[in-house]
């Protein structure tokens, strides 16, 4: 045998593995790459049609001011915990995203629910006076009559100030945890706390009316960040109600 055509066989051989295993790399890397993409979630469109307004009801508006969190939990990151492990550790998936901090999520979600019962408010929306902006003020205080040989009646009626702001209630909420917490490697559930503030604002003033932490834990589906995801839009649905109920309370006590 040609010792020549021997030893070139070799070398097409190589030559044709390399190729081969080059294409292979390509094209796995080409298949791979989009799934090095994060995924965005957030809780979902919300209500799909437009409701009735007769379905509002007659409460008093409700100003609700934007969510406070920690550093931690000010991110766009779907956080998880993994509580066989090290609880205190928070972990951020690293192909899972939320629209937004989910603080301003959940005010979203809150803002929504109460929306459909009373209207709400953002810090800013009323003047001074404590009109809705847009809407004209009564003058504080009527012109002075003129001098007449009759007096006034020591019993006669004052009129009130039309521009004399009614008590405004106020709800501040302040986000303490939001992550999936595993409990074993396949078990985990979606955490919320948050503490909400109700106080109420006036000529004189704002003054404390009641304070309360809300705590929900929902399971989540599968052990991954969808599953973690849907089981923190549970639990924020679930703190949402809460909450509604928790105001009607204190506002019919009040």
């Amino acid at each position: 045998m040609n010792p020549i055509a021997v030893n070139a066989f070799p070398k097409r051989a190589r030559a044709v593995f390399f190729t081969v295993t080059w294409a292979w790399l390509v094209s796995g890397c080409a298949v791979q790459r989009p799934t090095s993409i994060p995924v965005v979630y957030d809780f979902g469109p919300g209500a799909l049609q437009e409701l009735p307004i007769t379905r509002m009801a007659k409460l008093p508006p409700l100003e609700i001011s934007m969510p406070q969190t920690s550093v931690a939990l000010n991110t766009t990151a779907v956080l998880y915990r993994l509580g066989y492990a090290d609880a205190q550790q928070l972990k951020p998936y690293a192909l899972a995203r939320w629209s937004m901090p989910p603080a301003q999520l959940i005010g979203q979600r809150l803002r929504s629910q109460l929306a459909l019962h009373r209207p709400v408010l953002s810090r800013g929306d009323l003047t001074p006076a404590g009109a809705p902006r847009g809407v004209a003020l009564m003058p504080a205080a009527l012109p002075p009559l003129a001098a007449t040989s009759s007096p006034v009646p020591a019993n006669t009626p004052t009129i009130a100030s039309a521009s004399r702001p009614e008590p405004l209630h106020h709800l501040r909420l302040e986000l303490e945890e939001f992550s999936q917490l595993f409990d074993a490697p396949d078990a985990s559930s979606g955490v919320l706390r948050l503490r909400a503030t109700l106080s109420q604002r006036g000529a004189g003033g704002e003054a404390l009316l009641a304070q309360r932490s809300f705590i929900a834990r929902q399971s989540a589906p599968s052990a991954d960040a969808s599953g973690g995801v849907r089981a923190l839009t549970a639990a924020t649905d679930q703190v949402v109600k809460d909450i509604e109920a928790w105001l009607a309370q204190v506002e019919r006590a009040d």
